[in-house]
């Protein structure tokens, strides 16, 4: 595990399109299926071993279901190698899933090209993007992890949502998430 922060995607740009297996249903889902037409759609990478995701995916999963009634969606990627992690490949990602109760997609980026798009570096990571599908906040969830002892709240990532809920503008100063580094497949260059 390599301590690994966000590559900070560019503020404005069009979120890449995808169109992923969402193990718990079988089914393929893509941007157009998730992207919300009310406030706003966040894009997160996380993956299942990971401690620094581990740390907050109890408190992430109550809150996108609070910020799904707010009209924001949710999708989780996993674009970890499974076969060198089989820890976040698609069986253990159902079972996730479903043990956490999560109310978004949580889909499996076999191919990895997806998190290549978002120029995604560690998990996890959050994408905020505008009813435009345009990139608004990149960046942590909140200060946390499980080596400080600072409970996860999801400060960072609320304070984003609340103000886009309430129409006004966004703080410029937006702080990378760190975590563990995305498992990059043998021979596939991340960037």
């Amino acid at each position: 595990m390599s301590l690994t922060f966000s590559r900070m995607f560019p503020l404005g740009e069009k979120a890449p399109d995808f169109s992923l297996l969402e193990p718990l249903s079988g089914k393929t889902v893509s941007l157009n299926d998730v992207a919300s037409n009310e406030n706003g759609t966040v894009v997160m990478f996380i993956c299942n071993h990971c401690p620094y995701v581990k740390h907050i995916k109890t408190t992430l999963a109550a809150f996108a279901k609070e910020f799904q009634a707010k009209g924001f969606s949710f999708v989780a990627i996993s674009s970890n190698d499974a076969d060198a992690f089989p820890a976040d490949g698609p069986d253990a990602m159902k079972t996730d899933a479903e043990e956490l109760g999560y109310t978004f997609p949580y889909l499996f980026d076999e191919t990895q090209r997806v998190a290549k798009a978002y120029m995604a570096a560690c998990t996890p990571d959050f994408y905020v993007f505008n009813t435009d599908l345009k990139c608004v906040y990149r960046g942590r969830f909140d200060e946390s992890n499980h080596k400080n002892g600072v409970a996860s709240t999801g400060k960072d990532l609320r304070v984003v949502l609340e103000t886009i809920a309430k129409g006004e503008d966004l703080n410029a100063e937006q702080h990378p998430s760190a975590g563990c580094n995305i498992k990059w497949k043998p021979g596939v260059s991340p960037f």
